[in-house]
Parts: structure tokens; C-alpha cells; sequence
């Protein structure tokens, strides 16, 4: 048995628990054995009965008296009752809807019993302990016992024995890392971290465990990217050399100046494209920074050198918003924009640029071929085999980091020139993140916002004053102002009659379903209120933003969709539901979606949570306007995961944790900047290069 052996043929895990684990991200073997403790109880310390206190935890060792099962009347519960005996004294033990017990345990038997003491009209007893046959190897009691995150169906107890089974029966340990390097950075070797971080005998054999894999994750993180830039530098681009007349033309028939850090950033981009070497860019800047008009300005240089550009964006709405706003800004120069999306083709043509022209998927298609749409902006509908390009030259992804050379040569077959990358976000990169999984891209940062742009005003609304809340967005819209609302969800689970809120971790959290119905029946019956949220057809919502645009619609009750890419000047309130559910970083991007006119404007924080730390984060929204300052809070309060997206980058939580640690992520740079000046290619140490290899594969989705 190996790391990669299937869970179908281990012993002990039948088809029933397959499919459980399965469920919890967990197929192989290694999936097993990497699913580490999220803590630990210490049963180490073994307590004779006469020292035992009322209401505390302890570990005993005895032997037990006869097993006897009864069953109460009213609640028909099972209760499996014994005695425990040592040499200090007796206690009674009592076991709640267990009755297996009675098979399971005998007289005489010399014992482990985990639990609390409490009272009840007979004296003290042992509730509910988890027990275990005295010996040499416990691994449920009398040790620092591992405790997983599990589920319903799949307990601590059950992952510990078939992890021990799993240990033990393991052959050929491979270590990983060179044994200069472990000795330099003191840590344990594979075999003994892998022991030590599901059965440590003390806490500091699981803590220096715990460093050995956070490191080795990391250092694994860090050859990705930094062999990743290595990779570019071997390949070729298109060189693009951008006319400065062009550039001077676009900036001038802008309806605005362009700011400091614009021009700075497309400076940087212009110079980069110029270059042989592929351009791996990340452009990053606040919410109404100016990135897409950057974006543009790189795009027009491409066409007019003769090449094509193609930019990709996560959402329609968002694909739609670009098509508007590059098409207005490179329409007097006369360039070919088309969109595709899975539902909706068209091309604004140099005649006619104010019309967008519907076109049939194939026509368009072809056109792209044939090389005359010049810029060609959609979806993931983008990287399908039937899109083929002429003379691609540029790729613009917005809110996408991860697009990796494999991907970019598949959109450009022909050739072995790999496009320019241009990644666009909104999601400042904290230090940590932008030297490990952003590692491979070179950071530009637009930090300013265009002159005369008003501060948005921020506050947190308690719920007894949701009415004055109300008749302020009254008031708003009364004006000629229009308001959003954002729900966390779109609606109640399936399997019950809609409520107007759900209960979601004790905490009630709003529904745009349900927001919609009681907003526009009861709450403002006046106004038009519009919902909008993912699971809806192009159409819809095309029809809905319609709308929303033309000023038709006064409220839009929303799910995160219109996180990115909604640009209505005309609305001055953002009221947030279940603030607690989102990010920081998401929270300043739903705040970025107002005050971008001349109107003040205003951002309401609904939170039905009194914990601390939902305190700590909204405060911290309420006092910074600096989406970078936010992105590190976030980054400290939340932990990567919940910044970066755990399931999108499929990083076990250990490594994720450990991603917020500067020093650390400093520390494994450094060693993986000196592994690769002695082996660039890895050859000397095949199971790092697979290493890289497997993070490739995950990193960047290919």
C-alpha cells in the first residue's frame, strides 16, 4: 500500500464510507494521511478516581465491573451502567444510546476511559467517556489525542484508527527534501513529521511536525512560481511597439485625465509588450481606479501594431460592461470588437460603433479566425477549441490570476509565440499572497482614484434601526438616486416553505428571493425594485441591468454578481445584508459599486452577529478606504482561505494558515531561491520536480 492506492481496496473503508470521504475532498490514500488534526485534547496525564472533581475532564485507568443495560421509559433512551475500579477508589459510569457496550466491553477488563464527572441524584459519575483497552498504543485516550475536522457521518474516532491502520502498514516513505536542507532548517524527516502530526507524544512533537509540512508546502509553492518565471523567460512574445502619436490621440478624446498611477501602470505595460519575453502582469487597483481604460490603452497599441487582443471576464454581466466601456472608448479608431459569451454573440463594427450587431457563434467565429475582430471580449467561453485567433498578441483577464502559459498557447495554436498576460483585479494582494501564490506575476498597483471623487460614508446599522435605514433609501431614491441591496443568498434551502430569513450558524441571514418580495410588496410598493442573481438567464438579467442602466429601476436586490463590473454613476446606496458573510476585500469592492458621480454617497452594514471579531472587521471597513490596508486585516482576521478562495486554489488548510506568516514565507523564498541556483531544473531531486509538477496542475487549472 502506497500514497496513491484508492480508498476502494484499504481495508476497513467500504463503499458507504468512500463515499463520505469523497465528499469531504478525500479519494487516495495520501488525501487520508494529509487530512491533518485541527487540534488536539491532552488525555496524556492519567487521574486516580479518589482525586476526580465534580464538572472537569480526566483521564482513568481501571478495571471494569459487570455491564448492565436499561432502558427509561419515557424518552426509550438506552443506558449501559458500570463501575470503574483502581487502587484509590470506585466511580460509576454511565453510557447514553450505546448498547453495543454490552458486547463490546467485559468484566474484568482493564480499561481507558475519557470524560466528565458530573452529578445526578445518586452521586458522581463518569458521563459518556470514550473508552479504550488498556495497553502500550492508545490512540483515543491517554495520549494527546488528534481531533479532525469531521462530519456527520465520519468521526474523529473512526478517522483515528483507520490513519493508525494506514501508518503502519505504509511502505517506502519517500522523503521529499535534501537532507542538507532539513538539517539547515531543523526539521524532522517525512516519516517521523507524518507519525508526529497524527500521534505526537507532546505537543512540541506536533508543532515541529506542523512546521515540517507548512514549510515543505510553501518551499513547494515558491519552486512553482519561481520556476514558473524561469519557464517564461525561455519563451518567446509578440513584439508590440506602440505608436506614441495612437497614445496621445486616446488619452485626449478621453472624457476625463488620466491620474498619476494610470499613466505610470500603462507605462510599465506599454514597455512590457515592447518587449520578446511574454509579458506576466498583474495590474492591481480599488474599485473605480481606472483599470479597464489601462486595459484599453494596451489594447488599442496591440491592434494598431497589427495583432489581436482578447479579454476574458469571470461573469456576463461583467463581459457585457467591458464590451460597453472598451468598445465607447477605441470606437474613433476604428477597431472590431465582438463579444462571446454561452449565451450571447455580437461585434461593434468600425461603421457603426454606437450599434451593437447581433452575429451568429459561427460568423463570429470565423471573423475572429479570419483576424477581423480586432478585440474579442467574453467568458470562459473564450478558451474553447472552436475559438481560433489570427495574430493574438494580448490576453486580458479580469478577477483570474491563475492563466497559465499551456492556456494562453491554446488559444494561439499556430505559433510558437505565446502572448502578452494582462491579469486585472480589484482584490489588493497582501504581502504574503503577492510573494507565494502570485509569485510569478509582476505587480502594478493603480493607487489613486480620479480627482473629485467623493468618500463614500460607511455605517454599520443595528437592526432596531432598519426603519430609519428604510426611510433614509426613501428619501435617496425620492431624490432620483437608486439604491442596491446585497444578499448573501439567493434563497431558502430546498425542502421547506420560503421564511423571510434562514437560520445559517445561528445568524439570520437575508435571501435575495425573499428580500425582493418583501421590498417591493411592503416595503417600498412605490418604487420598481428588481432582483438579479447568478442562476438567471442572459436575457434576464441583460434586460434587468437594461434597466437599472436607463434608470427605469430605483432598487436592485442582488447576490455578489454585481460584485465587479456594474457601473450605475446614478446610485448612492450600497445596503449590505449579512455584512458578517462577506470578506473585507469584498465588502470595499460592494462599496466601490456607489459614490462614482458627483451624488454622496453611502454604504449600510446590516449584521445580525455579536461576535468580536465581526465587530473588528466592519470597524476596520468603517475606518480605512484603503483597499490594500483592508486586504491585510482581512488576511489577519479571516485567514487566506477565506481571502483567497480555499477551494479555488486546493491548498490544504495547514498551508493556507500559514500563508499570513511573512516570516516564514520570507524563510521558504529564500531556501527556494537557493535550491534552484544549484538545480534550475530539479533534475537532483525528481520528487520535488513532481512536486511542482502536481502544484501546477492545481495552480493553474490546466
Amino acid at each position: 500500500m502506497n500514497f496513491t492506492t484508492p480508498l476502494a481496496v484499504v481495508p476497513r473503508i467500504g463503499p458507504v464510507y468512500q463515499k463520505r470521504l469523497k465528499a469531504m475532498g478525500i479519494t487516495s490514500v495520501r488525501d487520508l494521511l494529509f487530512h491533518f488534526p485541527r487540534t488536539y485534547q491532552d488525555l496524556s496525564v492519567i487521574t486516580p478516581l479518589a482525586s476526580a472533581k465534580e464538572g472537569e475532564e480526566y483521564c482513568f485507568k481501571g478495571t471494569l465491573g459487570g455491564l448492565e443495560e436499561r432502558r427509561t421509559f419515557k424518552k426509550r433512551m438506552s443506558i449501559v451502567e458500570s463501575i470503574l475500579t483502581d487502587k484509590t477508589g470506585s466511580m460509576r459510569i454511565v453510557w447514553f444510546n450505546q448498547p453495543y457496550l454490552k458486547e463490546t466491553l467485559q468484566q474484568g477488563q482493564e480499561v481507558f476511559l475519557a470524560g466528565k464527572v458530573v452529578r445526578d441524584a445518586q452521586g458522581v459519575y463518569l458521563s459518556g467517556p470514550s473508552y479504550e483497552k488498556a495497553g502500550n498504543n492508545p490512540i483515543h485516550t491517554a495520549r494527546l489525542v488528534p481531533i479532525y475536522q469531521e462530519t456527520r457521518y465520519v468521526s474523529s474516532k473512526w478517522l483515528r484508527s483507520i490513519i493508525y491502520m494506514l501508518l503502519r502498514s505504509l511502505e517506502n516513505l519517500q522523503e521529499t527534501f535534501p537532507a542538507e536542507l532539513l538539517k539547515e532548517q531543523g526539521l524532522p524527516l517525512f516519516k517521523d513529521a507524518l507519525w508526529n502530526i497524527h500521534f505526537p507524544r507532546n505537543q512540541k512533537e506536533a508543532e515541529l511536525a506542523r512546521k515540517r509540512f507548512s514549510f515543505e508546502e510553501l518551499f513547494s509553492i515558491s519552486l512553482f512560481v519561481l520556476t514558473e518565471r524561469k519557464k517564461l523567460s525561455e519563451v518567446k512574445a509578440p513584439i508590440i511597439i506602440f505608436s506614441p502619436d495612437i497614445i496621445k490621440r486616446f488619452t485626449a478624446k478621453l472624457p476625463f485625465e488620466l491620474t498619476d498611477a494610470q499613466k505610470k501602470a500603462a507605462w510599465h505595460i506599454l514597455k512590457d509588450i515592447a518587449n520578446p519575453r511574454p509579458m506576466n502582469r498583474i495590474l492591481q487597483g480599488d474599485v473605480g481606479s481606472g483599470k479597464t481604460v489601462v486595459a484599453a490603452m494596451a489594447s488599442l497599441a496591440a491592434v494598431k501594431a497589427g495583432f489581436q487582443v482578447v479579454l476574458m471576464a469571470p461573469t456576463e454581466i461583467l463581459a457585457q460592461q467591458h464590451f460597453r466601456t472598451v468598445g465607447q472608448a477605441l470606437a474613433p479608431f476604428k477597431i472590431t470588437i465582438g463579444l462571446l459569451t454561452g449565451k450571447s454573440d455580437r461585434f461593434i463594427s468600425p461603421k457603426l460603433p454606437n450599434d451593437f450587431i447581433e452575429i451568429s457563434r459561427k460568423k463570429l467565429l470565423e471573423k475572429t479566425k479570419e483576424g477581423t475582430i480586432d478585440v474579442l471580449i467574453g467568458t470562459h467561453a473564450l478558451i474553447q477549441d472552436k475559438v481560433k485567433f489570427n495574430n493574438l498578441a494580448l490576453v486580458i483577464i479580469d478577477e483570474q490570476h491563475r492563466f497559465g502559459v499551456q492556456q494562453r498557447k491554446k488559444l494561439q495554436p499556430k505559433t510558437d509565440l505565446i502572448p502578452h498576460f494582462l491579469s486585472m483585479t480589484a482584490t489588493p494582494i497582501p504581502r504574503t499572497l503577492a510573494m507565494t501564490l502570485y509569485g510569478d506575476l509582476d505587480p502594478t498597483v493603480i493607487d489613486e482614484l480620479p480627482k473629485g471623487r467623493k468618500k463614500v460614508e460607511t455605517r454599520i446599522v443595528d437592526p432596531d434601526q432598519r426603519k430609519k435605514a428604510y426611510e433614509f433609501i426613501r428619501k435617496q431614491v425620492k431624490e432620483g438616486r437608486q439604491v442596491f441591496v446585497i444578499c448573501p443568498r439567493i434563497a431558502a434551502p430546498e425542502g421547506g416553505e420560503p421564511r423571510p430569513a434562514i437560520s445559517w450558524a445561528g445568524n439570520e441571514v437575508k435571501t435575495v428571493k425573499e428580500e425582493y418580495e418583501k421590498l417591493s410588496r411592503d416595503v417600498f410598493p412605490e418604487f420598481e425594485v428588481a432582483m438579479l442573481h447568478g442562476k438567471m438567464g442572459a436575457p434576464e438579467k441583460e434586460q434587468i441591468m437594461r434597466r437599472l442602466k436607463r434608470g427605469k429601476t430605483n432598487i436592485l436586490v442582488s447576490t455578489s454578481v454585481v460584485e465587479v463590473g456594474v457601473d450605475i454613476p446614478n446610485a448612492t446606496v450600497m445596503m449590505i445584508e449579512g455584512a458578517d458573510r462577506f470578506g473585507l476585500a469584498q465588502l470595499h469592492q460592494f462599496r466601490g459599486r456607489v459614490g462614482r458621480a458627483e451624488h454622496q454617497s453611502y454604504c449600510l452594514l446590516f449584521s445580525e452577529s455579536d461576535a468580536i471579531k465581526t465587530k473588528q472587521r466592519l470597524k476596520a471597513l468603517l475606518e480605512s478606504e484603503n483597499g490594500f490596508q483592508l486586504a491585510e486585516k482581512d488576511l489577519q482576521l479571516r485567514g487566506p482561505g477565506d481571502f483567497s478562495g480555499n477551494k479555488q486554489w486546493g491548498l490544504p488548510d495547514f498551508a493556507m494558515e500559514n500563508l499570513a506568516n511573512l516570516p516564514l514565507v520570507e524563510k521558504t523564498r529564500e531556501a527556494a531561491e537557493k535550491l534552484l541556483e544549484q538545480d534550475i531544473s530539479l533534475k537532483r531531486h525528481p520528487l520535488l520536480k513532481k512536486r511542482v509538477e502536481e502544484l501546477r496542475e492545481k495552480l493553474h487549472l490546466e
